[in-house]
């Protein structure tokens, strides 16, 4: 069984490789459920380490429905990986109805050629699964990485196991969320060929904590987008101005 870290740090990524994974997905942001890493981190793990590298591409959170400046960059940090070597790109574009985007996604597939492809999680906001994941095997994606629609991988064992009968090889379906030691098994044993997992532990690295949060709580909402608001600073501007 190949086993996929999700790496958010070079630290992570050469944990991933020492502890004998497979190979890794390289992202930011875990909090947020990842975010396209730095070119610059990208460019470290890619020269300093072996591990087969997966490079998550996703500019921002909130949701997966994209404006043509967002996916002009997702399009640039692709063509990136593919410069530098990276083995695969993860990544998912949904539309406003929650469906798969097949002409976006389509792209992304098609300026990856060279390279895997797995669709990311924005699969596990899908209205129908079964019919989902038929666009994802006539659009030719390597994979997708899913809990079953579920807040665990565990807990969408039986979806899971539904969308490997649909797929019949024709696309690899990696069981992704909530997965460990305790129950890694349970994924071998129904016949998925990897799993996907980050394995983290946690460390405190401030002898004090700091009089001001850094956190902004509200920027948290799912399908919450922050943006500049060009009204705002223009008030902003002629008041400074007068």
């Amino acid at each position: 069984m190949i086993i996929e870290i999700c790496a958010n740090s070079f630290a992570s990524a050469k944990a991933a490789q020492d502890g004998g994974a497979d190979r890794i997905e390289l992202c930011s942001q875990l909090s947020v459920g990842g975010l396209t890493p730095s070119l610059g981190l990208i460019e470290k793990v890619i020269i300093e380490l072996v591990i087969p590298v997966h490079i998550l591409i996703r500019p921002r959170s909130g949701n997966f429905t994209y404006s043509e400046e967002e996916f002009d960059v997702m399009l640039r940090d692709i063509a990136f990986c593919s410069e530098i070597g990276c083995a695969g790109i993860v990544s998912g574009v949904l539309d406003h109805h929650l469906e798969v985007d097949k002409k976006r996604t389509a792209k992304l597939i098609e300026v990856c050629k060279g390279m895997d492809f797995t669709f990311n999680r924005a699969f596990d906001w899908v209205q129908d699964p079964k019919e989902e994941i038929q666009k994802l095997i006539d659009l030719k994606a390597d994979r997708v990485l899913t809990s079953g629609l579920q807040k665990s991988a565990v807990e969408g064992m039986s979806l899971l196991k539904e969308l490997q009968e649909i797929a019949q090889g024709k696309i690899e379906i990696m069981p992704g969320g909530g997965i460990n030691v305790d129950n890694v098994m349970e994924f071998k044993n129904a016949g998925f060929k990897s799993v996907h997992l980050s394995a983290l532990s946690q460390k405190q690295t401030l002898y004090q904590a700091p009089k001001i949060p850094m956190h902004n709580t509200a920027l948290f909402e799912e399908g919450l987008i922050a943006f500049s608001d060009k009204e705002k600073i223009d008030k902003v501007v002629k008041l400074v101005s007068e």
